[in-house]
């Protein structure tokens, strides 16, 4: 832009159409050195960000059942210790491309992350968070929860500053961007391979959504049979988390067969 020409525009058409945080999500998604064109559709994607880590932020909390004082120990759960070693490796990767100043990298990454944990990782502990307090169980998809929205929260803050106060704000009496960068000691020992546990279940739980979609059946609808073939450490990862699996998919029973090549076969209950 140049005022001598008198191509400079103002941003705040873009304001008021999307808002800060989307604006600020569009131009941190550019890689630094390289030029950066105005786009709109970007900016509507940034918004629909905002309003997810709003959603996502309530549900959470809600699922808390008022205590915010679990912590790392409290996780007991293989899908949820494993949860938390692939945010540990996230956090890992955003604090090193943040050192070298790859700030996009840590957006993209840290996006991906959580798109996952919504639509899976709250769809399989949705049913045990909701137990009893005293459940060990419902303590550590509880303590997950928190430990994974809080860090989420600040990894995004960087990038979506207002919204991230906001609901930094529901259950925290500072600002989020006086909070502590976090930390992989904060996640607790986790001495397991990330993704050994979560990303089977996850494409178990996918290979349900495809079918009733392929269907045209409601998310919700039941499925009457669940039969897994799968190499031994995929079908133990699922086996280890066989209730969370069933209750995400709303499965009435649940087979998983030890075999050479990976194999999903599902049916929807009638009626």
């Amino acid at each position: 832009m140049s005022k001598s020409i008198g191509n400079v525009v103002t941003p705040m058409p873009l304001l008021e159409r999307h808002g800060a945080d989307a604006l600020r999500y569009w131009a941190a998604s550019g890689r630094p050195g390289t030029d950066t064109a105005v786009d709109e559709a970007q900016m509507k994607v940034g918004r629909r960000l905002a309003i997810k880590i709003l959603n996502a932020s309530k549900f959470v909390l809600g699922r808390l059942g008022g205590s915010t004082s679990l912590g790392p120990s409290d996780v007991t759960t293989e899908v949820d210790r494993d949860l938390l070693a692939l945010l540990a490796e996230l956090v890992e990767e955003a604090t090193e491309s943040f050192e070298s100043y790859d700030y996009a990298r840590v957006l993209e990454r840290t996006e991906t992350f959580f798109w996952s944990f919504c639509d899976n990782y709250l769809e399989l502990v949705k049913a045990r968070a909701y137990g009893e307090a005293s459940d060990i169980g419902t303590r550590s998809a509880r303590a997950t929860l928190q430990i994974a929205l809080s860090t989420l929260q600040r990894l995004f803050a960087p990038f979506l500053p207002f919204v991230t106060e906001e609901v930094w704000r529901w259950w925290h009496t500072d600002s989020v961007h006086l909070a502590p960068w976090p930390s992989v000691d904060e996640l607790g020992d986790l001495a397991v391979d990330p993704g050994s546990i979560y990303e089977p279940v996850c494409a178990a739980l996918e290979a349900v959504r495809r079918e009733k979609s392929t269907a045209n059946a409601s998310q919700r609808a039941s499925v009457a049979r669940l039969v897994v073939h799968a190499p031994d450490e995929f079908a133990a990862a699922l086996r280890a988390s066989a209730d969370d699996l069933i209750a995400a998919g709303n499965v009435q029973e649940l087979a998983v067969h030890d075999a050479n090549d990976l194999r999903f076969d599902v049916t929807l209950a009638i009626g």
